[in-house]
């Protein structure tokens, strides 16, 4: 069969003065006008013509164009979740706190939570989906408070994100890699906000919480939404604050500590040492206890997890995840790691004095 060419530049030219210029001039009278005329379809429904054939002139040529695919924009796929956060807008009273000797910073970094993976026990061994997902992270936040019990806990911080969301589109990641998805995007997305909720609301029982968002490769879009989603519910409360800007790495201070996280998949681990200096040089003057927060590591390197690697200057951590293996890593054997939720608490004027973890 003969192939039919490609349009020309100077034949798409055309099409694009008969139907493009139509539109922001509607007493022309091209051929366009009485093709339109003649059937009877009003020249401000321009788009409604699937069909178009010019056979006048040295230029001939038929274009068909494709049937609209359905998808809705942006707006009208997120206006259900904005009419659920305006439906209840909460006040907070402000939560009023006592001074406390020997105080303490905890960070609950709840990693890779893959909200939307789907896994399948008779495949891999272990079943997931939205609902187990949110689930152990409800657990635990339970869990490491508990076992915080005895430090004295002026403040806290709460990472968001870190591939919280398993797709980007409700079915593949930021780039285009497909996953095998439990439920719709927005059951998912919604799911993962009311958790965040439900965390920040149990963990102000502490302190007041600072909330820190990483970007990260899964969900680089839907992940800082849902972000910003989470930092609107919270708006009215002054016991709560919010860092979910779209910077790759967060940078914070707590009395003699610099805690800096990033979620792994850009920056190499060796550069993190000079980068963290190069970025926040007063905090790295300042704070002699410095630490970096990393996460994405397990899901191409499980069977050669690291927990985490001293540097001169500064200590890199890595967390562990509570998503088991979906079928593809589990296929390719990236099975193995102790899945686990983490917390770590400082001390103002010594460093980090404790590791949490809650399995699950």
């Amino acid at each position: 069969m003969e192939h039919r060419p490609r349009l020309t530049a100077e034949e798409y030219d055309v099409i694009r003065e008969l139907r493009g210029e139509l539109v922001s001039n509607i007493n022309s009278n091209t051929a366009l006008d009485i093709h339109l005329s003649d059937r009877g379809i009003d020249k401000k429904d321009v788009t409604s013509v699937k069909h178009w054939q010019s056979a006048s002139g040295e230029l001939r040529f038929s274009v068909v164009t494709k049937e609209s695919s359905g998808i809705t924009s942006l707006e009208e796929r997120f206006k259900p979740i904005l009419e659920e956060l305006q439906s209840y807008s909460p006040t907070f009273k402000k939560i009023k706190r006592n001074p406390l000797t020997d105080p303490h910073c905890i960070v609950f970094d709840p990693a890779d939570i893959h909200v939307g993976k789907l896994a399948s026990a008779s495949e891999t061994g272990e079943a997931y989906n939205i609902a187990k997902a949110v689930s152990q992270v409800d657990e635990a936040i339970d869990g490491l408070i508990s076992k915080s019990n005895g430090f004295n806990i002026d403040k806290v911080v709460l990472v968001m994100g870190n591939d919280v969301l398993h797709t980007d589109n409700g079915k593949t990641t930021t780039s285009g890699t497909p996953q095998d998805t439990d439920g719709t995007w927005h059951e998912a997305f919604i799911a993962s906000k009311e958790m965040y909720v439900r965390a920040i609301e149990r963990l102000l029982d502490l302190a007041d919480v600072s909330v820190i968002f990483c970007p990260s490769n899964h969900d680089y879009i839907s992940g800082w939404m849902l972000a910003q989603t989470v930092e609107a519910y919270f708006r009215m409360s002054r016991n709560v604050t919010f860092d979910v800007s779209i910077s790759h790495r967060k940078y914070f201070s707590y009395g003699t500590n610099l805690i800096g996280l990033s979620h792994g998949d850009g920056a190499k681990l060796a550069d993190m040492p000079l980068l963290v200096a190069t970025e926040r040089p007063e905090m790295w003057n300042n704070c002699p206890y410095r630490y970096i927060y990393l996460h994405h590591i397990h899901h191409k390197q499980t069977h050669k997890f690291m927990s985490g690697k001293d540097f001169i200057g500064i200590t890199a951590e890595y967390l562990r995840t509570p998503s088991p293996a979906d079928s593809w890593h589990h296929r390719n054997g990236y099975v193995g790691t102790k899945k686990a939720i983490e917390a770590f608490i400082h001390s103002f004027d010594n460093g980090q004095v404790a590791r949490i973890t809650h399995h699950v």
